[in-house]
């Protein structure tokens, strides 16, 4: 599989970890407040002006290329899955707007006086070995010598302009699924302090590192109106930019949400990211938990930082079936449920609504 040192574990170099490792919603508003591009470029279809996942270039015929970047620190201690991990959640902004990746380029910095390099060696053979099962060439890249390791990738990918989705694009009456399962956050803590089962770890691997191909096939479906893929903000922070860009309130569904195995009892044992507070102190304000909802339980799961989280899609009702069987044939039929809906944004009332169904 790979040959990094088994008695060096790369997240005890790291401060951060993962998706996790994003700049608070609050702070990051800052920094971008007032940088939006001076200059107008008709043929950039997506720029800085909406929290898309990508940047969006249309060419003549109607062809657009995708572009993006990202990149974090260790989430998991060995090099190679590091490398894999990190591939597969930058691919996945290309997949979120509907696309298909065509080439990539690495990122990495490398504490070199800290780490052996044989070890980023490895990260890099890692990020490759998921470029391949993407089938696109890992093309070059750039790396620094850093206090911590961080790696990721910058993508491009295309897209014709009639598949191309958005996140602020969603409609009233949109339908809500998710494409993967919940807590990752909450398991790479467990996993950084030691407290993960081998199986939840392996289960943790295989989510982490599990591409969003399916966004492709999806993008090619006129009744997705929106798409975006979960990753530090949580599910409620992406909701949170897919209802206000398009002025709507969501109502989720707390039972069908699909949870990774484990992570309720992890839960209990507070094993939760520092990100999940920031998370949660930027969002509780527009956020209401109905009756019945278990509010400790929801507020260490819907801010958890996702690192290469699912797909959060606004599906149209008429459009649901074509959307499930999409699901079903990339053998996904878990996540063949709406978790939630969309309606007009009520005046004075909270964005995300989070109710309990009564099954009983």
């Amino acid at each position: 599989m790979q040959e990094s040192t088994p008695d060096i574990k790369l997240t005890a170099f790291a401060h951060g970890a993962g998706c996790g490792c994003k700049i608070a919603p609050a702070v990051l508003a800052d920094i971008i407040a007032g940088t939006a591009a001076g200059s107008q470029y008709p043929q950039l279809l997506v720029g800085n002006g909406t929290n898309d996942d990508a940047a969006v270039y249309e060419l003549p015929g109607g062809d657009c290329i995708i572009s993006t970047t990202d990149f974090f620190m260790p989430i998991v201690d060995d090099a190679f899955d590091f490398g894999r991990i990190a591939a597969a959640n930058a691919i996945s902004d290309v997949y979120a707007m509907g696309g298909r990746p065509l080439m990539a380029v690495a990122v990495l910095g490398w504490p070199v006086e800290k780490l052996p390099a044989a070890l980023a060696a490895e990260v890099i053979k890692g990020g490759r070995s998921i470029c391949e099962a993407a089938g696109i060439p890992l093309a070059g890249g750039h790396s620094i010598d850093s206090p911590e390791p961080f790696f990721g990738l910058a993508v491009t990918g295309t897209v014709a302009a009639a598949h191309l989705k958005r996140n602020s694009t969603a409609r009233d009456g949109d339908l809500l699924f998710l494409t993967k399962p919940l807590g990752t956050g909450i398991l790479s803590t467990a996993t950084k302090r030691g407290a993960i089962s081998p199986e939840h770890y392996q289960q943790l691997l295989r989510t982490l590192t599990q591409l969003n191909s399916v966004g492709a096939a999806l993008g090619q479906l006129p009744g997705v109106h929106a798409m975006t893929d979960v990753t530090g903000f949580g599910l409620l922070g992406h909701l949170l930019e897919m209802c206000q860009a398009a002025q709507l309130q969501a109502t989720i569904d707390y039972q069908q949400l699909s949870v990774l195995p484990g992570v309720q009892a992890y839960m209990a044992q507070n094993m939760v990211p520092d990100a999940t507070y920031r998370n949660w102190n930027a969002y509780s304000s527009q956020v209401k938990m109905e009756k019945g909802v278990n509010m400790l339980e929801a507020f260490k799961l819907l801010p958890d930082p996702q690192t290469n989280g699912g797909l959060l899609l606004a599906v149209a009702p008429d459009a649901v079936a074509p959307v499930q069987a999409c699901l079903q044939a990339a053998g996904m039929e878990a996540f063949a449920t709406p978790i939630g809906c969309l309606q007009a944004q009520p005046p004075h009332e909270p964005v995300v609504r989070v109710q309990q169904t009564d099954q009983t």
